[in-house]
């Protein structure tokens, strides 16, 4: 469910053109950096709500400095690290109810389309697939810092977690998973 698809965003506005030299250089392949920080909130009818960060994950995305439309990203997170304030939410996350990381140990997201929608911003289209399950998501992207083999991304999205037959909850638990991460990646 993760938005790992924000981070095909993060290859389209590196590879776009109007960004000039700042990133004349950043064509290439970058490797997610473990520094890299990917939190979600699902909010609750009357306040409060779950919030959480997956802490283990991988992925690459390769930047076509010339053409947008090549670059591509793909990520691939272990629902397993979950992590929320409360272990008891953690290990619902965890169980067959919501993630089932025992049968899907890994979430994934492979890039289709990237389109910039400003100097230091894109969407990105992928294929997300979470407990067999899989479905096209978007994500928005903002670069945020470009210096020598470092890069990284803002990246959000909101991710309807009934398609991926994860809706226990609703309607007191919103349907809807809003993501925030930081990527980061390393040339």
């Amino acid at each position: 469910m993760i938005r790992s698809i924000l981070l095909a965003g993060a290859v389209v506005l590196a590879s776009s053109p109007c960004f000039g030299d700042s990133l004349s250089s950043s064509g290439g392949r970058y490797a997610i950096e473990p520094s890299s920080h990917i939190a979600f909130t699902v909010s609750q009818v009357g306040g409060g709500g779950i919030a959480g960060q997956f802490q283990r994950f991988s992925g690459v995305f390769l930047i076509d400095p010339a053409h947008v439309s090549r670059s591509q990203v793909s990520f691939t997170l272990q629902p397993g690290s979950v992590k929320t304030a409360q272990s008891r939410i953690t290990s619902f996350l965890r169980s067959s109810a919501v993630f089932d990381v025992e049968e899907h140990p890994s979430i994934t997201f492979k890039s289709t389309k990237v389109r910039q929608t400003g100097p230091r911003s894109a969407t990105v289209e992928g294929m997300l697939t979470a407990r067999g399950i899989t479905r096209g998501e978007i994500f928005n992207v903002a670069l945020t810092q470009h210096e020598g083999r470092r890069i990284a991304f803002h990246v959000t999205g909101d991710v309807l977690r009934s398609r991926y037959d994860m809706g226990i909850g609703a309607p007191i638990y919103s349907n809807v998973v809003k993501f925030d991460m930081t990527m980061q990646g390393l040339k």
